[in-house]
């Protein structure tokens, strides 16, 4: 009989029991991992990848991507190689923890060794398994995308992740109960393998004896193998979260009291850090073993009728280069600690731009979402521009006036002067009823003197060109207007109202294709180009010849702050309005922040200036933390 508690004890013992073996298993696997498959593996992505012809994409496109050949091939790749990885990892343990040596060294080599024996067999299981979990999710997938198409399509992400139209709730209703129907097969068909792993390694079956000899061991104990496998899980999520939120909230405080000197910050900076460090390692290892534990003492149970792994033996000793591996690891942990506190900066400057204006305080793109913009303290103001069909620059998003207006033609189809009866701010609130569409040239009169603007160009197919044009020519005519007025100044409030007339080097122009950027370095040396970015396939962007480059938040990370500043280009994140996550990605270095709450992001960037060395290191310490 299956229980949750003896099952839960069996694996706590065997972890105790096997932790040297199955310690030195695990980095040696990891060093063999990091310096062999991971890279033979990136290596083949991005071969696969360079095939694609692309380099940056939207989501949309992404989608495209993946369902042609290509894609899909590379899709299939991706996914097959990271589990033949994880079970190879797996496999490994499986035969550390079933196979008990008094030398722990040893017994981690061999296992190491005939797990890459079994690399065919390894290999096959994860086709099998994987590949029919693959087909489970095709069917799935396409009918999202459908959805997706049908109900959301025609409408700006933007707008669906703050307006959350009734068409969205419409696309989950239909979704959710889908993709629970696909979990619960998945998880049906999980719990009938589970016993494939450790049958392959440890019988040497084949993949197909192996999924079949499971289905009839686990039969009539799926239930309570569900339960632990789902307790597991659980498990391994949670303890993470758990640590992190006790090392914040308990031991962090602490170093609040600390004097702010570095010779004493920084001391107790790294032995808080390098504890952090070994817990987190500490916890990853025990969820990876507590898995392959598991499978070994569910196989052990059904198929031998023994209750978990016997004990290796009493005399058994770790030996000097077992400890040595132990203090390898805190080592490492220090040395990782190390890397921590000297990535902090702390004197960082980050620009405040704000998106479409201040756009959760006005209607998107219009003069009065400028002027808030200005009063909340922008630094720069991001606007979406169209070319009209008499190839006038006028602020707006869409391609059509749809999701505004109500009216189903596209902008590009109509004149400037036909666009000023169409009222952009109803949908906002009472107060901007009437409100219009404002050209290029109304919102640089708006700005001038007090910020510069990042023009994000929205392209018709076949007016790239033109539209980058008619914005370059709306520049100069501004920038003659400019000195007209400097020429005509009196006093010194006269010269700042006028602007810089220089107004080519405080604008950004902005575009999600890197084609139409090189056009613009080639037409227009002298304008700054920000190329934005949901998602960089790995290895396709040249970055030599950037002026910045425009990231989704949840896309920046270390590396691409460091790319960044190994080839001189500025790095912005997009779009982000929540306070914590401001902060986390300032400690990152990025160059600017763009976001819908201009006001909030001014606020924290004063009050980080005020902020004295010791407590702006704490608070690095703790978006840290929270990343």
């Amino acid at each position: 009989m299956l229980a949750l508690a003896n099952l839960s004890r069996d694996v706590l013992h065997s972890l105790r029991e096997h932790l040297r073996p199955l310690v030195a298993y695990h980095l040696f696997f990891t060093v063999l991992a990091s310096s062999l498959l991971l890279p033979a593996v990136a290596w083949s992505l991005a071969h696969l990848v360079g095939r694609f012809g692309r380099t940056v994409i939207s989501n949309a496109e992404l989608i495209d991507l993946l369902v042609s050949p290509a894609g899909t091939l590379w899709l299939l790749a991706a996914v097959g190689l990271t589990f033949l990885v994880l079970y190879l990892q797996q496999a490994g343990m499986i035969l550390v923890a079933a196979r008990p040596r008094d030398h722990h060294l040893r017994l981690a080599f061999e296992a190491l060794w005939w797990t890459l024996h079994r690399l065919p067999a390894l290999a096959g299981l994860v086709v099998v398994q994987v590949g029919t979990h693959l087909l489970l999710v095709l069917p799935v997938a396409f009918v999202l995308v459908w959805l997706h198409g049908a109900l959301l399509g025609g409408l700006d992400p933007y707008y669906v992740q703050r307006v959350r139209p009734p068409a969205l709730w419409q696309f989950l209703a239909l979704a959710v109960p889908l993709v629970a129907a696909w979990a619960w097969l998945a998880a049906s068909l999980y719990v009938r393998w589970i016993l494939a792993l450790p049958l392959v390694a440890l019988e040497t079956l084949s993949p197909r004896r192996a999924l079949a000899r499971s289905v009839e061991l686990t039969r009539g104990h799926r239930r309570p193998i569900a339960v632990v496998t789902l307790a597991l899980l659980a498990t391994i999520v949670i303890l993470p979260i758990l640590a992190t939120l006790i090392f914040d909230r308990l031991f962090t405080p602490l170093l609040w009291w600390l004097p702010e000197r570095n010779a004493v910050l920084v001391p107790a900076t790294l032995a808080y850090l390098t504890a952090y460090v070994l817990v987190t390692l500490a916890i990853t290892f025990a969820g990876i073993a507590a898995n392959a534990l598991l499978s070994t003492c569910l196989y052990l149970r059904l198929a031998h009728r023994e209750p978990r792994p016997a004990p290796p033996p009493a005399d058994a000793h770790p030996g000097r280069l077992a400890w040595a591996v132990e203090l390898g690891v805190v080592c490492f942990a220090l040395w990782q600690a190390w890397l921590i506190v000297n990535s902090f900066t702390l004197h960082d400057e980050v620009a405040v731009i704000a998106h479409r204006g201040s756009s959760l305080d006005a209607p998107e793109n219009t003069l009065p979402a400028i002027h808030r913009a200005l009063d909340d303290g922008a630094d720069m103001v991001e606007l979406d521009v169209r070319l009209t069909a008499d190839e006038q620059v006028v602020l707006y998003h869409d391609s059509t006036l749809q999701r505004l207006t109500g009216d189903p033609r596209r902008l590009g189809e109509l004149e400037r002067e036909a666009l000023v009866g169409f009222d952009v701010g109803s949908w906002f609130g009472d107060a901007y009823v009437g409100e219009r569409i404002p050209g290029l040239d109304e919102a640089l009169a708006a700005v001038r003197g007090r910020s510069g603007l990042m023009i994000d160009l929205k392209t018709d197919p076949g007016r790239e060109v033109a539209l980058v044009e008619a914005v370059v020519a709306t520049l100069q005519a501004e920038q003659a207007e400019r000195r007209r007025c400097l020429a005509e100044a009196v006093v010194d409030r006269q010269v700042h109202a006028c602007g810089d007339p220089d107004l080519f080097a405080e604008t950004r122009l902005a575009t999600t294709s890197p084609t139409l950027a090189r056009t613009i370095r080639s037409r227009h040396a002298e304008l700054r180009v920000t190329l934005l970015a949901q998602l960089i396939l790995p290895g396709t962007l040249e970055r030599r010849s950037l002026d910045a480059l425009g990231l989704r938040h949840n896309r920046i990370s270390e590396r691409e702050v460091s790319l960044a500043g190994r080839y001189g280009y500025e790095l912005h994140a997009w779009t982000i309005n929540d306070r914590t996550r401001m902060s986390q990605l300032i400690d990152l270095g990025v160059d600017a922040i763009i976001t819908d709450r201009p006001a909030l992001l001014a606020a924290l960037v004063a009050e980080r200036r005020e902020l004295g060395d010791g407590a702006l290191l704490l608070i690095k310490l703790r978006n840290w933390l929270r990343h």
